[in-house]
């Protein structure tokens, strides 16, 4: 079992980069994003790359990341974990050094503490956000331009704190364990209701630590699910 959480994401991508890693529906909307690991790899980088460079956030530092499951949050997860900064989900607000939050979650955040604040619509394409809410600055737009490759100056350890104040170390166990739990096996390719599984550790970190890849869905049309499975391969729904 990797440790850490960037260690799970480096061997998730290692064997085909260029293989599907997460793909997203929003039956809402009708948006489809797939990411293959490569594509998540740069979204990630350029995420920590934002925080470092751009925040000056590290090992120590705290995130506060008030977003539902998505590709977005998933890229901006990851790349907090990458950068260093323990993850904050909530409920309970604290004081953190950068907060991501996208309009739903807008004016909650604002109980929250937070040196640097970015906004995301989470829209399709990664469109920019309009109008941005006072005093954010929009995450699509800041994140573009940063840098394709991350390496760590100060790579996190199992001991640092990755997610509401528990362990990389911690959270992978307890990845592994749900993995388990839900079934979820290596190589599998796994169909995830959005609103059923909130929680980063079933939908993204248990497929992640056990080498599956992601389909996953908001506002899900029991409908589409059959022709779903069919066109993308599905071998587990959850």
């Amino acid at each position: 079992m990797n440790e850490t959480i960037p260690a799970a994401f480096a061997a998730a991508i290692r064997k085909d980069p260029t293989v599907p890693l997460l793909t997203w529906y929003d039956d809402t909307t009708g948006d489809r994003t797939e990411l293959s690991g490569a594509t998540m790899d740069n979204w990630v980088a350029k995420t920590a790359n934002l925080l470092v460079d751009g925040a000056g956030l590290g090992p120590g530092d705290t995130a506060a990341v008030l977003l539902p499951p998505h590709w977005q949050t998933a890229a901006i997860l990851l790349g907090t974990w990458a950068a260093g900064p323990e993850v904050h989900t909530g409920p309970q607000a604290l004081t953190v050094d950068a907060l991501f939050a996208w309009p739903a979650t807008a004016e909650e955040s604002n109980s929250w503490a937070a040196g640097e604040r970015y906004a995301t619509g989470l829209l399709p394409l990664a469109m920019p956000l309009r109008p941005v809410p006072t005093g954010f600055v929009d995450y699509t737009v800041e994140v573009r331009g940063q840098g394709d490759r991350f390496v760590a100056i100060q790579p996190v350890t199992p001991d640092d704190p990755a997610l509401n104040a528990a362990t990389h170390r911690e959270i992978s166990a307890r990845a592994t364990a749900r993995a388990r739990d839900l079934g979820i096996e290596p190589g599998a390719r796994v169909m995830i209701d959005a609103q059923a599984h909130p929680d980063p550790v079933d939908w993204l970190l248990a497929p992640l630590v056990v080498g599956a890849s992601i389909v996953l869905c908001a506002g899900l049309d029991p409908a589409v699910i059959a022709k779903r499975v069919a066109a993308e391969q599905v071998t587990h729904t959850l």
